[in-house]
């Protein structure tokens, strides 16, 4: 019998997690007690530790592990984010695919119509179609490339285990850099000679001890810290208590530039410095220009450690062709910010040991390459790069990056390559003249444009032709830009096949859905905090896979043994194995260093604690003897202006940081006449990414109308006759979203925030069709930041925005597809 969506969802919401799934289906583990009170588990997320209570099958009950002082409140969405309407049952087919596969109507990819398999039936048609492609094509017509955030666990992540699988059966086209720092891990090592967004900073106690004024540069440390790329510790939180305390007693000046005052601002009680938004490079040019001016620049140190100088501050004095001197007043008319403020900041950046910290926002705007280097230039300027408490950072923000570190070795993973001396079983690496490698901001370029150029960090790309495309727990429909043009691109491909464990939009736009179950059930070890590396976890199952969900590694082994191939990818060892021997390799590495207790020891007492780490200075080694400990640019010291990449001939990123306008920019830049109001899409306070969007009482607490918040100032929203709690539509020339307002004094005039990850739920497939929760993807800009990097530029956009009126379509975002039956 078909089941209707509307009853599909109707039948979720009526009952209780047990009731849901069924006792035949919620079959306690081996592990669990058979006890009244049930059992405690220990378990890890990017939220943090935490222990759950398992009673009877189901976790009742979740509560933060005793050593994180600080747990985030998105430990309570865990429950919502295993038991919620939008898991995936079965594996499902795309009706009309399922009936005519590659001469589908692919116009009807999104239309949320799948048809019910059997895991048989599913790894079939998977292999099939991976034989065709390879067969019918080649390795060009393969995209397998992409990976995201993925679940916790060093066995279980799911993109090692998609690339093992797929790369035993044949060759595919891969993607270089993500979508959070693609501009700024290219820029950096030219500049400071590493990609700086995911290398350790100094560490917080020599910045407490040392710093006079702090600088947050577009950075929100208090929201983003609340998640880790492993299991996050939240040390981070201890020391921005102490950071408050300090600016109470006026130890230490924090100012937070940016357009919003934010969430750390808000919490540290700290200065903010308004601009406008996307003008970052103008100010940051009047700032060289007050310091050279007036000789507040640390002119032993340039000569000394760095490169390029002379051709940087010639263009800032209106030296080069274009004879514009950029002085503060130059400055102002662009970011909004007074000309006698702007030197009054720069006075107070050379007065005394200061510290910059910059988050990734501003370099997800076209050119972001500019701010990231000329932030450098600023700091290499004061010359205080390599001392405690001073110089610059890309990533204090980021998975508790300041703790200091143990040292101790962390475990390694499952081998997403093949093994040494092994071929696939298609080893055919003829990609015609197209590139095997393209940069992952312009995939859906690539899918437009077969057989295009574009330039990409001194050298051409060439788009292949794909056919095919594999998504394993990354879901593309978050994180990448313009989904209306995403639609015309996804219109192009014969198969799509996703392995993840909800009902997220790229499911909706896939042919082929295996369900994956989640982080808790299945067992793995994860590093307890990614950079500080206090300890090592073990994440016990906390629930048998739900409905028909297996494990990565079991999808994947089913897969191989289709093509023969299983046991090497599974090199003949079962999940316990596997975890036994990254536990051993992890142990003899530390040996001497860290003891470690044997693994079935580790694994009932949950935890090994590495205890305190070291503190240390970012760039020290450097500063101290520039030629021995010499950076990895190409020159070895810092490059303020870059002669490679000059020589590449870049419009768009030429060899010293320089100001460009933006294709989209408000207060007075291009295209505010028609959408007045700049659209900040940052990473979300509540969820990680498109993470825990799902969880459905947890998503209640903040959403408003059932609707994702946007975010806007009272003047704006008076203009426009907008109430807090109102439902309002967002849209521009690109597309349109439903969301509900939150008016806030916390926003100035001409800026709106909708934080990314907001599931999108188009009304239909139709190009044009609108979001009904509040994906702010529906609105941004694909471009690429330059041709340098080729990163997105999802912060280069304008929207407008009204009172929405007329009949409100239901969220489609959540919950099943309409199964139907052939």
């Amino acid at each position: 019998m078909a089941i209707s969506r509307r009853h599909f969802l109707k039948g979720l919401a009526a009952s209780s997690a047990a009731a849901l799934i069924g006792q035949s289906l919620l079959v306690r583990t081996a592990e669990a007690a058979v006890t009244a009170e049930g059992s405690w588990k220990m378990a890890g997320s990017h939220w943090g530790a935490f222990k759950a209570l398992v009673k009877g099958g189901v976790v009742s009950e979740v509560k933060a592990f005793e050593l994180d002082k600080h747990p985030t409140d998105m430990l309570n969405g865990i429950k919502g984010l295993i038991y919620n309407p939008s898991r995936i049952r079965y594996p499902m087919a795309r009706l009309d695919w399922l009936k005519n596969r590659e001469n589908s109507d692919r116009t009807q990819r999104g239309d949320n119509r799948f048809v019910r398999l059997t895991w048989d039936e599913a790894l079939d048609l998977f292999h099939e179609e991976l034989e065709r492609t390879q067969t019918q094509y080649g390795p060009w017509a393969l995209y397998a490339g992409a990976t995201g955030w993925r679940q916790t666990g060093q066995f279980h992540s799911c993109g090692s285990h998609m690339q093992r699988g797929v790369n035993l059966h044949g060759n595919f086209v891969s993607k270089v850099g993500d979508y959070s720092t693609g501009a700024g891990q290219v820029i950096m090592p030219y500049v400071l000679g590493s990609t700086e967004v995911y290398d350790q900073g100094t560490s917080w106690p020599l910045i407490l001890e040392h710093t006079k004024t702090l600088v947050l540069w577009a950075n929100d440390p208090f929201k983003n810290l609340q998640v880790g790329w492993n299991c996050e510790t939240h040390q981070s939180y201890g020391y921005l208590e102490q950071l408050k305390a300090k600016i109470a007693d006026g130890s230490i000046k924090v100012v937070s530039v940016d357009p919003v005052q934010t969430k750390t601002q808000a919490y540290l009680g700290c200065e903010q410095l308004y601009i406008n938004p996307q003008s970052d490079v103008a100010f940051m040019l009047a700032i060289a220009h007050t310091l050279y001016k007036e000789e507040l620049y640390d002119k032993s140190f340039l000569g000394t450690y760095t490169l390029g100088f002379e051709p940087f501050i010639d263009y800032v004095l209106g030296k080069t062709e274009d004879k514009v001197e950029r002085t503060p007043e130059w400055a102002a008319a662009i970011c909004g910010i007074e000309a006698d403020r702007i030197r009054e900041f720069a006075r107070q950046l050379a007065s005394d040991r200061t510290q910059l910290m910059f988050g990734w926002a501003i370099q997800r705007q076209q050119h972001g390459e500019q701010p990231y280097w000329a932030g450098a230039v600023i700091a290499a300027m004061l010359g205080q790069i390599g001392l405690p408490g001073g110089g610059i950072s890309y990533a204090h923000h980021y998975s508790s990056i300041g703790v200091p570190a143990t040292g101790a070795s962390a475990p390694g993973g499952f081998p997403r390559n093949l093994d040494p001396g092994k071929k696939p079983l298609h080893d055919n690496n003829d990609f015609k003249g197209a590139s095997r490698i393209i940069p992952v901001a312009r995939w859906i370029d690539c899918l437009l444009e077969p057989g295009g150029k574009i330039q990409y960090n001194g050298g051409d790309v060439t788009f292949p032709d794909v056919k095919m495309c594999i998504f394993s727990g990354c879901n593309p429909w978050h994180h990448h830009q313009d989904h209306n043009r995403m639609k015309q691109a996804f219109r192009k491909l014969e198969t799509v096949v996703t392995i993840d464990y909800s009902w997220n939009a790229t499911c909706r736009f896939s042919d082929l859905v295996l369900p994956a179950c989640t982080q808790f059930e299945r067992n793995d070890i994860d590093i307890y905090g990614s950079y500080a590396k206090r300890g090592l976890l073990a994440m016990h199952k906390l629930v048998d896979p739900l409905f028909h969900s297996r494990s990565d590694f079991d999808i994947f082994t089913g897969l191989c043994r289709r093509f023969g191939r299983h046991e090497e990818y599974t090199q003949g060892k079962d999940e316990r194995q596997w975890l036994a021997q990254l536990y051993n390799e992890c142990k003899a590495a530390n040996d001497g260093s860290y003891p470690m207790p044997e693994f079935d020891e580790f694994w009932e007492q949950g935890y090994v604690d590495f205890g305190e780490g070291s503190t240390w200075v970012r760039h020290a080694d450097f500063r101290e003897d520039p030629e021995v400990n010499a950076v990895g640019t190409p020159s070895g010291f810092i490059e303020i202006s870059s002669r490679k990449i000059g020589n590449y001939g870049y419009e768009d990123c030429k060899s010293h940081p320089i100001w460009m306008e933006k294709t989209e920019r408000s207060h007075g830049g291009p295209g505010s006449d028609q959408y007045p109001l700049w659209l900040q899409s940052v990473h979300p306070d509540q969820r990680l990414h498109s993470q825990m969007c799902e969880s459905d009482e947890y998503r209640a607490t903040y959403a408003v109308q059932g609707r994702e918040p946007v975010y806007l100032s009272p003047a704006d929203a008076e203009a426009r006759g907008i109430s807090d709690g109102d439902l309002v539509r967002v849209f521009n020339g690109r597309g349109q979203l439903l969301a509900g307002a939150r008016v806030s004094d916390r926003f100035p005039s001409g800026v709106i925030r909708i934080h990314e990850g907001a599931w999108y739920g188009p009304t239909d497939a139709g190009i044009g069709a609108l979001d009904t929760y509040g994906d702010p993807n529906t609105l941004t800009l694909d471009v690429g930041t330059s041709r340098l990097a080729q990163a997105p530029s999802a912060n280069t956009c304008l929207v407008e925005i009204e009172k929405f009126t007329g009949t409100v379509p239901a969220v489609t975002s959540f919950g099943g597809p309409d199964m139907v039956e052939i």
